[in-house]
């Protein structure tokens, strides 16, 4: 499920050059407006240092500025720039229609039915929040 929906995602996305780890880390920063590497590693379910990494190319790219946190200096603080503002909302309809993509050989039932399963799923492994293996 995970390739079929990033081979959508690459399709209806590639004009912006986003991979969907990318697109989670810029949706998170636009509704949190501001977070740390870690507050974000946790946020998308991934290790600090995959998330570092992506971070750095979208900094890189202009799309998000990265500071250091005024009360921990060990800590980088994220943000949207304008021009991460514009490239999310520029994209958001063609993400969209990949995630819907991805389920719509699913009845309108069988959809809720495996959110609700995955949503278990997910939440049996709330403990594991930063660790690499969620295995």
């Amino acid at each position: 499920m995970h390739q079929i929906h990033v081979s959508l995602f690459s399709e209806r996305c590639a004009e912006f050059r986003i991979t969907p780890l990318q697109y989670s880390l810029l949706s998170q920063l636009r509704e949190l407006r501001e977070a740390d590497q870690t507050t974000l590693a946790n946020a998308v379910a991934l290790d600090r240092t995959t998330t570092t990494g992506a971070l750095k190319r979208l900094a890189g790219r202009g799309l998000v500025s990265r500071s250091i946190s005024p009360t921990d200096r060990r800590a980088q603080v994220c943000r949207l720039t304008p021009a991460g503002e514009a490239l999310h909302a520029a994209m958001e309809g063609a993400a969209r229609d990949a995630h819907a993509r991805t389920v719509d050989a699913l009845t309108d039932a069988d959809r809720h039915h495996l959110i609700r399963l995955l949503q278990q799923v997910v939440s049996g492994h709330d403990h594991r929040h930063g660790d690499a293996d969620l295995s």
